[in-house]
C-alpha cells in the first residue's frame, strides 16, 4: 500500500514531559537513537526532543563545570527543551504525504500517530529513502532499464506485452518525466539477458537509453 505504517520505527521508544534530560542522553546513547517522541501518560503525543536541543542547552552553559552541567542536566526536564508544536503523521497516510512533509517543514523525522492521537511508530529520512529503493526495486536481482515511450493511452500495455512474450517478470516501473508528449520510465525485471530486451523494445519502436544488469 506504501503507506507511512508500511516503513516506519513501529518499536518506538519515547518519554515523558518530567523525564530529566540525563536520563534522556543515557537512553539516546544506549540505544543509538537520535530524537525521542514525548508522550502524556495515555501516550499521546505531546512533544518530541532531538539531541541537537539537548546540544544547544549544553552550549548555552558552557561557563559552567562539568560537575555543574551533569547537576544541571540531572534537574531539567524533558518539557523545558522539547518542541510543543510537533508535525506528525497519521499511520494510514501514504509515504509521499510524509515525504511532501519533510520536505516542506525541514525537517528530519515524523512521530506517527494512530485515530486516537497515540503514538504507534516514528518516520525518519532513511525510512523515505528506503521507501524509495522499495518503489525502484533496486534491491531485486535483475535488469534495470530505460526507455522513452509516447505519453498515450495504451503505452504501458504494449510495454508489458513486449515483457511478457519474453517470459520477463516486470518488478517495478517508475514514470519519472513526461515532456513534449513523451515520457521517460525506469522498468525493474527479472530479465537476465539485457541485450534481447534492449533490442525487442528498441525493434517494437521505443528509445532505450540505458540497460543494465542489477546484481
Amino acid at each position: 500500500m506504501f503507506q507511512v505504517k508500511d516503513f516506519m520505527t513501529k518499536d518506538v521508544i519515547t518519554c515523558a514531559p518530567d523525564d530529566k534530560i540525563s536520563y534522556i542522553i543515557d537512553a539516546m546513547k544506549s540505544k543509538n537513537i537520535h530524537r525521542l517522541p514525548v508522550v502524556d501518560a495515555n501516550h499521546k503525543l505531546v512533544g518530541i526532543i532531538t539531541e541537537g536541543m539537548i546540544a544547544g542547552a549544553d552550549n548555552s552553559a558552557t561557563s559552567l563545570s562539568i560537575y555543574e552541567l551533569n547537576y544541571l542536566l540531572s534537574k531539567t526536564q524533558v518539557s523545558t527543551l522539547m518542541i510543543k508544536n510537533v508535525i506528525s503523521i497519521e499511520e494510514d497516510q501514504l509515504m509521499e504525504e510524509a515525504a511532501q512533509k519533510m520536505l516542506q517543514n525541514d525537517i528530519g523525522c515524523l512521530p506517527v500517530i494512530d485515530a486516537n492521537k497515540k503514538v504507534v511508530g516514528i518516520l525518519t529520512q532513511n525510512d523515505i529513502f528506503k521507501s524509495f529503493l522499495n518503489v525502484l526495486g533496486w534491491e531485486k536481482e535483475g535488469s534495470r532499464i530505460t526507455l522513452e515511450a509516447k505519453d498515450e493511452i495504451g503505452m504501458l500495455e504494449k510495454i508489458a506485452n513486449i515483457f511478457a512474450n519474453h517470459r520477463i517478470n516486470i518488478y517495478n516501473i517508475g514514470v519519472y518525466e513526461s515532456k513534449d508528449g513523451i515520457a521517460r520510465m525506469v522498468i525493474r525485471s527479472d530479465a537476465q539477458d539485457i541485450d534481447e530486451m534492449r533490442n525487442a523494445l528498441n525493434d517494437a519502436g521505443f528509445n532505450v537509453l540505458k540497460a543494465v544488469h542489477i546484481a
